[in-house]
């Protein structure tokens, strides 16, 4: 135990310094922002954090009377213009139409940040492959058109790509196939990117960020990580708090982390523990997933 305790302290002390903060907040005065997902939860808390900072902002959803809300709060709150746009990103157009719109009205654009997510039972698989289809053509195929849009003008302004994704992109748990699915495809895709663009020597970077437990409206996946993170962590009770972290707290930690271009962060800090362990120790990973869930 003394052992592992202190292995445990001398990676929070590397990461730490590795990722440590030179986040500057008047860099994002003025910059051109398209946020998805921007009607509620994390996206929301985004679009604010942004106005409060002085971009200049996009926003989208599905619920054009939320999102009127929402923009008229950033106006408030700071932003120097401010502009919504709805759509469905199951609808193969919309992605493309987005970008296009955000790109007109503000001139080019900084950051594109893909937060969005589709909705998805929390049950076993019940074999329904079309809903599989849906589901990766939100929270995976539009992120690959939006990127494929906004790149032109991303390279032009030396922009950076934010990608929202999930401790459930990392670790495979039940009870969510469909939506661990978009997310690990998700990671991959933009982890591969960053390589890319770091060979052709981009301006553009990736800058991906892995969420646990968000107090957030939604439900996908809220179990499967209160769960897991509950069991994982007995080892640190009494120093780790399990419980879901605020939606405001984890949109200015992304935003800290992608205007300042890391590659990855994690939120809450130990998640990248979590995802370390899953490679680590996998007889011990499968066992306490499976007996942390009951059937």
């Amino acid at each position: 135990m003394k052992t592992l305790l202190k292995f445990f302290v001398i990676c929070t002390a590397l990461a730490a310094f590795l990722w440590h903060d030179t986040f500057y907040p008047e860099s994002l005065r003025g910059a051109r922002v398209l946020v998805t997902g921007a009607s509620t939860g994390i996206g929301e808390q985004l679009a604010y954090h942004y106005a409060r900072l002085g971009a200049q902002l996009i926003i989208t959803a599905r619920r054009e009377s939320i999102l009127q809300k929402v923009v008229d709060k950033c106006l408030e709150l700071g932003a120097q213009q401010a502009w919504y746009i709805s759509a469905d990103m199951s609808q193969s157009a919309d992605p493309e139409r987005v970008v296009k719109y955000a790109v007109e009205k503000m001139e080019g654009l900084d950051y594109l940040v893909l937060n969005h997510i589709g909705s998805s039972p929390f049950q076993m698989w019940n074999q329904d492959a079309e809903h599989v289809r849906t589901l990766m053509q939100v929270n995976f195929l539009s992120y690959v058109q939006m990127t494929s849009a906004a790149l032109p003008t991303l390279e032009k302004s030396g922009g950076t790509i934010i990608v929202v994704s999930s401790m459930l992109g990392k670790l495979a748990t039940p009870f969510v196939a469909p939506y661990t699915a978009t997310k690990f495809a998700v990671n991959g895709f933009f982890e591969t990117l960053q390589h890319e663009f770091s060979m052709r020597k981009s301006n553009v970077s990736i800058s991906i960020h892995i969420l646990g437990l968000i107090d957030t409206d939604s439900p996908i996946g809220g179990h499967v990580l209160h769960t897991f993170c509950n069991a994982f962590l007995w080892l640190f009770r009494g120093y780790i708090n399990a419980t879901a972290y605020p939606a405001s707290e984890a949109a200015m930690h992304i935003i800290r982390a992608g205007t300042t271009r890391q590659n990855f962060s994690f939120y809450p800090w130990y998640i990248y523990f979590v995802c370390l362990f899953r490679d680590w120790f996998i007889y011990f990973r499968d066992i306490c997933i499976q007996n942390s869930f009951t059937y």
